[in-house]
């Protein structure tokens, strides 16, 4: 293949963020895009010299394009992965893959079974730093597991709402649940406990709660806790720590900094990598040349981490732990 056709369906701030990097990218080429906002629709088509249609499935029926950056919140997807697979159309999404279970199950089957390339935006897999703690970490056992993520409320009302975002551990924090699983294994159970604190006075018709703590067990048998906020303004925290009995890891930044102490070493590094553009880049090539493996996160794998964020959920409902289905390990 040559230049990779590529459309988008919603094309809001974060769309609006992967077409910039897109243009930077040999061999991708902005073809067609459809919004529900038609105005905001229009002036990115203008803006960048894409086809605007008059609906999704329009879209995806034109034969306009090679590959979908699908880009709603996750609430309005409808159909559109099953319909990009049936017709063929490589698939880039971004997370979370959806807020029930099933019907992510189904998609993300019918979407391998399509043989179409798919990726997932979990973006920070594309850190070297990250690269770099999984290699670390291959043959090492932790024992205890530390994740963080903590900021203030997002401005937008589709996230204040539970229905709609699934909270900040589905929408937000599943980069640092994916980080842990990425690098640290398997999610064997987990138990969650949320509350609402001050969201309300914010936002006060907000459904979500802005903190929570949810502890959890790995496969491997490590242990560890997942502690999640969108309630403040002054402080902010988005980190992964990996201990062992001689080795401790650190993912700080959002995966941008790295701490690796051990019995030989104690290292820091910063890692100035645009992952946005490195992610785009790899699905962009992993189209034009039909190679999968290029990809860092599929369905398949996103599927994954949707389960563990989901599974907290259903914890803090019910006041239960809850265990995680088998799921395929992280590439």
């Amino acid at each position: 293949m040559g230049n990779v056709r590529i459309g988008f369906i919603g094309v809001g701030g974060m769309a609006e963020h992967h077409i910039k990097k897109l243009q930077k990218i040999r061999h991708a080429e902005l073809t067609a895009v459809y919004d529900a906002n038609p105005a905001r629709m229009n002036e990115i088509a203008e803006r960048y010299g894409a086809a605007p249609f008059g609906s999704a499935d329009e879209l995806l029926d034109s034969g306009a394009i090679d590959a979908l950056f699908l880009c709603t919140p996750q609430f309005t997807r409808g159909a559109v992965e099953k319909k990009a697979a049936a017709n063929g159309i490589h698939l880039f999404a971004e997370k979370p893959i959806g807020l029930d279970l099933e019907q992510a199950r189904t998609n993300s089957r019918l979407i391998l079974e399509s043989g179409i390339i798919h990726a997932v935006g979990y973006c920070l897999r594309y850190l070297e730093t990250v690269q770099k703690a999984k290699a670390y970490l291959a043959d090492k056992t932790p024992d205890m597991v530390l994740a963080y993520r903590i900021g203030s409320l997002p401005p937008v009302r589709w996230f204040h709402q539970m229905e709609q975002s699934g909270g900040q551990l589905v929408d937000q924090s599943t980069h640092q649940v994916d980080l842990v699983r990425y690098v640290a294994g398997e999610f064997r159970d987990v138990q969650a406990r949320y509350a609402q604190r001050s969201i309300r006075n914010e936002a006060p018709d907000a459904t979500i709660p802005d903190v929570g703590v949810v502890s959890f067990s790995l496969q491997s048998g490590a242990i560890g806790t997942i502690n999640t906020g969108c309630m403040s303004r002054r402080f902010g925290r988005a980190e992964v720590e990996v201990i062992g009995p001689d080795f401790y890891v650190s993912l700080d930044g959002n995966g941008t900094s790295l701490t690796i102490v051990d019995d030989r070493q104690n290292i820091s590094e910063k890692c100035g990598t645009d992952f946005y553009f490195e992610q785009d880049r790899a699905f962009v090539e992993a189209v034009r040349t039909g190679r999968q493996e290029l990809v860092r996160c599929g369905f398949d794998d996103a599927l994954a981490t949707l389960e563990v964020t989901l599974a907290a959920n259903e914890s803090a409902r019910t006041g239960r732990q809850v265990a995680i289905g088998a799921s395929k390990a992280a590439v």
